[in-house]
């Protein structure tokens, strides 16, 4: 029996290769990244891997007809966006453009995954970087492109993920993979001001597990996959318990977001399964020298 196609852009990265995880039993699942962030070494046994730029998903995958697009591989850092404006451009919207040119000549669902930035400091998140205005942008695109050509869809909001395949180095680290880092290699932990920034940190297999169930049966906007719990960036810093060093405020740092999980919790009853604390501690074992 031929399995159903499922492509899944930004395959290689953190979130793309726990989703593979879950599909591959069920799905003939294909990836296609230009691992600017996404590695190798996520590659997921019984997966097929095409590299290159979704501004050419056609010239790639003109061949394939899948019944699920999950669409994740585009730009995904905030503050580094300002210096980044030439990439962010070119990920998120001339790459994305292509890929609902893609959706649209070959029919299937699309997933795509939008940014809570959207919704932070009420609303204005949405315009304080470049990053951020266009995944908000898009998601209105994906919407539009549904109801233009009839084409179903659904979009999902993630809030700060974080877990394995996580990446700790770099300029493109995420914050709870910087410091798993520094606090490994005994070093300071280095918190951006003002310190005060709420999170709402989602562990990966929460994440993946809620892609899913939107991919399988999810239809339209506003599926907030978010931990309940918050905490500020000098809180998850202070759960290391280790030394603490204040870096100076960037531009794009948003304050605050409001996760909304209704949808998730009533259509699929998704609920978090870990806690960014618990995490935490794990961390702290492994590199306990005794």
């Amino acid at each position: 029996m031929n399995k159903k196609t499922v492509l899944v852009t930004g395959g290689a990265g953190m979130i793309g290769s726990r989703l593979i995880e879950l599909l591959l039993p069920k799905y003939r699942v294909v990836s296609l990244d230009n691992y600017f962030i996404g590695k190798k070494e996520n590659h997921i046994d019984g997966a097929e891997y095409i590299e290159g730029h979704t501004k050419a998903i056609e010239k790639l995958l003109g061949n394939e007809k899948p019944t699920i697009i999950f669409h994740l591989g585009e730009y995904s850092r905030v503050e580094q966006s300002f210096g980044d404006i030439d990439l962010v451009w070119e990920s998120n919207v001339e790459g994305t453009f292509r890929v609902l040119e893609y959706w649209r000549a070959r029919g299937g669902k699309l997933v795509y995954a939008g940014s809570s930035t959207k919704f932070a400091d009420g609303g204005m998140g949405r315009d304080q970087s470049p990053y951020a205005w266009m995944k908000a942008s898009n998601t209105e695109l994906v919407r539009n492109f549904g109801n233009w050509f009839n084409l179903p869809y659904a979009i999902t909001y993630f809030y700060n993920a974080y877990g394995p395949r996580e990446l700790s180095a770099g300029p493109y680290a995420s914050v709870i993979g910087r410091f798993k880092k520094q606090y490994a290699a005994r070093q300071p932990i280095t918190v951006v001001a003002p310190g005060t920034q709420r999170r709402n940190f989602t562990h990966v297999d929460d994440l993946a597990r809620g892609l899913l169930a939107v991919g399988e049966r999810g239809e339209g906007d506003e599926y907030g996959l978010g931990s309940p719990e918050s905490y500020t960036i000098l809180e998850i810093a202070q759960m290391f318990e280790s030394t603490i060093e204040m870096l100076p405020a960037r531009k794009g740092n948003r304050m605050e977001s409001i996760v909304d999980t209704t949808r998730a919790e009533k259509e699929f009853s998704w609920k978090p399964e870990h806690t960014v604390r618990e995490y935490i501690e794990s961390i702290k074992k492994q590199n306990d020298p005794r």
